[in-house]
């Protein structure tokens, strides 16, 4: 049995609370506690929102609701307000490590601020991207985080056109609110890098051709590069997605043509690992016969001892969910691009 006896001059009376642990219970709603409390519905419903006034009166409300097991009904909620507390995320592939790191950003932020996340892989597919922007809409969700946004912007026209709340992170498109790296700055801080080292054969491993982020890291080493009178040939650019198997069979497809090539830049980290296979497999070394420099740096990244562009993912994908509240609250917000980082480890060396 548990009392609730509230401080002298409150509106509420003595209260004794048994909670059940066995057996079926009647769903408590805000009208059983109004009752067992003496006092409206819309008085307990105001004392349990998140940013209810810490008065007397609501204190002992929500130690009537702890002791009785209340659990909100959202759905309910949800249709009373138009309002679902929740936010729908779409990422390419929640197994690619920067997505689920952007994500674990997200959801903590949105949790911090009473909001859930819903996450969707979308795996890039354009039909599948619709199908399920249009489920998490169906599900009433307040705005939309997009992490895999393509070059071209139709797909995010087309979320534009539904009138939901949305911002992109990671990747941008069309000019619509996003927080991303400044990609092509950390592909100049690459090409700087690998010509500093004395490096004129250079092989990229440039990932997905629709990425925003992708295409801005190929570009700013290409034109670093150039600034060196360095030239890549268009065959020592090879397409990868963003993966070590890709990156592996990407190095011996560049090498076959181009066995001169005394480093690479890979735009993601995976695939500058599968580089580093690629290249142990055709007996030279990465670090020394080989520069090899990733992009993102990832957990595994500094144990495999990787030359890479750190992300911060983490203050990237906060930062896009503040900008989404703030969008879903008529706020004007600008887009941000956070600064590039190159970390130097034993994958630089000049030139064997």
């Amino acid at each position: 049995m548990i009392d609730l006896v509230p401080a002298k001059g409150s509106s509420l009376g003595p209260i004794a609370v048994e909670k059940f642990t066995s057996g079926v219970k009647t769903p408590v709603t805000l009208r059983t506690i109004a009752e067992m409390a003496g006092v409206h519905p819309s008085t307990v419903s105001r004392a349990l929102r998140s940013d209810a006034a810490p008065n007397e009166t609501n204190r002992r409300i929500a130690q009537l609701a702890d002791a009785l097991e209340y659990r909100p009904d959202v759905a309910a909620a949800s249709l009373r307000t138009r309002r679902s507390d929740a936010v729908g995320v779409l990422v390419h592939r929640l197994t690619d490590v920067v997505q689920a790191i952007l994500f674990e950003a997200i959801e903590s932020t949105l949790t911090e601020h009473g909001y859930q996340a819903i996450v969707a892989n979308t795996y890039d597919d354009p039909g599948e991207q619709r199908r399920r922007v249009e489920l998490l809409q169906s599900r009433r969700v307040d705005g939309l985080i997009l992490a895999d946004a393509h070059l071209d912007a139709r797909y995010v026209d087309w979320v534009a056109s539904r009138g939901i709340p949305f911002v992109l992170v990671n990747r941008h498109a069309g000019g619509y609110p996003a927080v991303t790296l400044d990609d092509y700055e950390g592909g100049r801080l690459v090409g700087n890098h690998l010509s500093d080292l004395g490096h004129r054969q250079v092989a990229i491993l440039r990932g997905i051709e629709h990425s925003s982020a992708s295409s801005e890291r190929v570009r700013g080493c290409l034109d670093a590069l150039a600034a060196r009178g360095i030239a890549v040939p268009p065959d020592a650019i090879e397409a990868t997605t963003l993966s070590a198997s890709t990156g592996r069979d990407a190095v011996h497809r560049v090498l076959e043509r181009h066995p001169g090539v005394s480093a690479v830049f890979a735009v993601n980290d995976f695939d500058a690992l599968g580089a580093m296979i690629g290249l142990r497999e055709l007996g030279r070394e990465p670090g020394i016969d080989v520069a090899v420099v990733g992009f993102n740096d990832v957990p595994v990244a500094e144990a495999a001892r990787l030359t890479t562009v750190r992300s911060p993912h983490n203050v990237m994908g906060a930062a896009a969910t503040t900008m989404l509240l703030d969008v879903m609250q008529g706020k004007t917000v600008e887009s941000v691009r956070l600064a590039p980082e190159l970390i130097v480890r034993a994958t630089s060396c000049p030139p064997a």
